[in-house]
């Protein structure tokens, strides 16, 4: 059976709707009100008025980052959305807490270090309730950076882009188990990361990998239908046909080899179904709503 939930991962630095120069947003290509991932969380959540918790557990700022969430959700106009501080693993067994989880309509991952969330969360309540959720319901689960990072099964959690050709130099764990066969990795493309996730993949040929670019991310549904969202590129790497690889046979620090990866570049629009392994032109008709259509 699919989930019935959603998954939003995010790249990072998604743009919260901050006063920008002209000339700079231009230059980025940020236009949160016409590109903005805020508000396709806050639509597919159910609008304005769903109710939206943020939880900061991967950023050691989390009450900076916490009022950001709140002021950018703000200006968006909604007024249902509170913050998570949850520090710890004691924190993340309080009632309160998980009767929020049990009642919102989406909970969003801050960015931060990934470790942070999967050593709180991984195997308590908390996280099972949001699994349940997002399996069983039309629940929304977002996440940013470390957020997005975390989400699938297997997850990068170290490793320098300048060493990411070597053996041994990206370090992989279990995330918090939303999707399987999937490896997210953020900052894609400013942080030069295209090695990384490649070492990624060609240790584990079986799952599909997905570069998130900044302000930029990818809306997935039924656990396969990806939608690239945002303003700027989705890379995705997969390993299936792979035909020869070295990374078996080759001592810890050197140079990997890999022939037949095979790689597509998805920008706002284009999609990706992850058990078919297929890229799609065209995965939805309105790819971001606009603010006046919303009651």
């Amino acid at each position: 059976m699919s989930e019935k939930g959603k998954l939003i991962a995010i790249g990072g630095a998604e743009d919260k709707g901050t006063v920008l120069e002209k000339a700079l947003a231009i230059h980025h290509n940020l236009n949160f009100f016409g590109l903005g991932i805020l508000r396709r969380i806050v639509h597919e959540a159910g609008g304005i008025l769903a109710r939206i918790e943020v939880v900061t557990t991967a950023s050691m700022i989390p009450f900076e980052v916490g009022n950001n969430y709140l002021e950018a959700f703000g200006r968006i106009g909604c007024t249902n959305v509170d913050v998570m501080h949850i520090r710890n693993r004691e924190d993340a067994q309080d009632q309160d807490y998980i009767d929020r989880i049990q009642e919102c309509d989406a909970v969003m991952f801050t960015g931060g270090n990934q470790m942070r969330l999967t050593s709180t969360f991984g195997g308590t309540k908390f996280l099972r309730i949001i699994q349940n959720r997002y399996k069983n319901e039309p629940f929304v689960v977002a996440g940013t950076s470390a957020g997005a990072m975390a989400m699938s099964n297997t997850m990068i959690y170290e490793g320098d882009a300048s060493k990411a050709h070597l053996k041994g130099e990206v370090k992989i764990t279990t995330g918090l188990g939303f999707m399987q066969n999937v490896i997210f990795d953020s900052h894609f493309e400013k942080r030069g990361r295209f090695g990384r996730l490649s070492q990624a993949v060609g240790a584990n040929p079986s799952c599909i990998g997905i570069g998130l670019g900044e302000d930029t991310g990818m809306l997935i549904t039924e656990g396969n239908k990806m939608e690239a969202i945002g303003s700027g590129m989705v890379v995705i790497i997969d390993g299936h046909d792979i035909r020869h690889s070295n990374i078996a046979d080759i001592p810890e620090g050197n140079p990997m080899s890999v022939e037949n990866i095979r790689v597509h570049l998805c920008a706002k629009g284009n999609g990706f179904l992850v058990h078919e392994r297929k890229f799609v032109e065209k995965m939805a008709k309105d790819t971001t709503p606009i603010m006046q259509d919303w009651d």
